[in-house]
């Protein structure tokens, strides 16, 4: 079935003919490539690999980013391509957020240039697939009480020591962006796949997010040179900022999750006969159909203005955290109606 999106305040008069492009390209490219693949991958717990290199052709892996072969667009063709690549599937855009926001943002933002040359232009060809590394077994809400530590090895470099969880691409990766604690002040690493000391493990049977690979990354005297360490940023403003960027993709994603959602319902109730006609032509359902364009047209309008304060740098991490605590919880909500 085609999609023509749900656009019921005429959001995309507000947009501007490129981010238009944007947003048909990769809603075209989730309807060809995507759908027809992706419910074999959620059903059997399997990532579909083979799109990576399609995402780098697309120039969705680190979207923003200027220079260094990504595309440096705005964070609103940020936002319409996340909403699209969801609307295919959660953990498709999963693997683009986490490896454009959560990995290549920071060396770009936090690298040194050698660090910039050696990763981010295999990164946005997908070439090179990186993870984040923050989460833990004990603390995942609340990173700043993280166990992972990092000292200065006597021969050179750093030994890190911990474990990370629920880590997006973790056992894919080749390049894994841990967050350690360095006498105390947390630090960014890049552990590149490989390193003595680190292992990473596939965790499964999840039910949510099936179609994505998640992992716990083992570090048990992980070395890694002088050059690992990310030199421009210390403290939890590192891993903070990077899910700010992160988070404000999360809200326009799950928009696509709505839509996806509320495409699927309408089109059933139109075709659902009983008592001699369609379900949609009774009130109950009506209800339901309404309340989903409601909240659908409420979330389009909360990220778009989220996006421009973010564009204007103006955007401040609770206006981006209540867009995402209001999309994540309608997306919710649709789904159960849907």
């Amino acid at each position: 079935m085609s999609f023509y999106g749900v656009d019921y305040y005429s959001v995309d008069e507000l947009l501007t003919d490129e981010e238009r492009l944007t947003r048909d390209t990769v809603r075209s490219f989730v309807d060809e490539r995507v759908m027809p693949r992706i419910a074999r991958h959620f059903r059997d717990g399997t990532f579909p690999a083979e799109l990576v290199p399609e995402f780098g052709r697309l120039g969705l892996l680190g979207i923003t980013i200027p220079g260094y072969g990504c595309a440096g667009m705005g964070a609103v063709h940020y936002g319409l391509a996340c909403q699209e690549l969801e609307r295919g599937d959660s953990g498709v855009r999963s693997f683009c957020s986490v490896q454009g926001s959560l990995v290549m943002t920071p060396i770009y933002e936090f690298g040194s240039e050698e660090q910039k040359q050696r990763w981010l232009p295999g990164m946005a060809r997908g070439e090179i697939i990186g993870c984040f590394g923050l989460t833990e077994p004990d603390f995942g809400s609340n990173p700043a009480g993280m166990l992972t530590t990092a000292k200065k090895h006597p021969g050179g470099g750093y030994l890190l020591n911990g474990t990370k969880r629920w880590i997006t691409n973790g056992s894919v990766a080749a390049v894994a962006l841990v967050w350690a604690k360095l006498d105390g002040v947390v630090r960014g690493f890049l552990v590149p796949k490989g390193a003595k000391g680190f292992a990473a493990r596939d965790l499964h049977g999840k039910y949510s997010l099936r179609a994505s690979v998640t992992s716990e990354l083992f570090l048990e005297d992980c070395e890694v040179g002088e050059d690992a360490i990310l030199p421009g940023v210390k403290g939890m403003r590192g891993p903070l900022s990077c899910l700010n960027h992160a988070r404000y993709g999360i809200s326009w994603g799950v928009i696509g999750a709505m839509m996806a959602c509320y495409d699927e319902a309408l089109s059933y109730a139109k075709s659902r006969v009983q008592f001699s006609r369609p379900i949609a032509g009774y009130q109950l359902v009506q209800a339901k159909l309404v309340e989903m364009l409601q909240e659908i047209t409420k979330a389009q309008l909360l990220s778009l203005r989220l996006g421009r304060l973010k564009e204007s740098d103006k955007v401040r991490p609770q206006q981006i955290s209540l867009a995402k605590r209001n999309n994540v919880y309608w997306a919710r909500e649709i789904a159960r109606m849907g």
